[in-house]
């Protein structure tokens, strides 16, 4: 019986050494006009896990659409955007969020007007915070 463990704590620590260490995945949160648009974009990029469209800001708890839709409680639509920094970084998905909105409109992007489509960039730690500064 010693002899089995022995072997399996020396099996465990070699696949250990072994083992490559997976980056550790990161979020961004991002509004750029309307969600499901934003959502679709970022869908196609290479690293990126997964995006949920939702919202950010405002002051109702839990709006539903058509609260938000109604353009009287502040939030933006926004999208949660999960990402492996081994194929694609922070930086390159803040710069492609760039080019896909038009920074000079505060009242929306393109054809949707009014504060649910206003665009962000909502920083979750002080590295995003400075990239998103630079």
């Amino acid at each position: 019986m010693k002899q089995l463990l022995l072997t399996s704590a020396v099996t465990f620590a070699a696949l250990n050494m072994t083992t490559p260490i997976m980056a550790q995945e990161q979020s961004l949160i991002v509004a750029g006009g309307c969600f499901w648009c934003v959502e679709s974009d970022f869908e196609s990029i290479e690293g990126v896990t997964d995006v949920v469209s939702g919202y950010i800001g405002g002051h109702v708890a839990n709006p539903t659409y058509q609260q938000v839709a109604g353009k009287k409680t502040g939030h933006y639509e926004a999208v949660k955007i999960t990402f492996d920094d081994d194929v694609v970084s922070l930086r390159e998905l803040t710069d492609y969020f760039w080019l896909t909105i038009d920074p000079t409109d505060a009242t929306g992007q393109f054809c949707d007007k009014g504060d649910p489509y206003r665009t962000g960039l909502f920083y979750q730690n002080a590295q995003q915070h400075d990239v998103f500064k630079a």
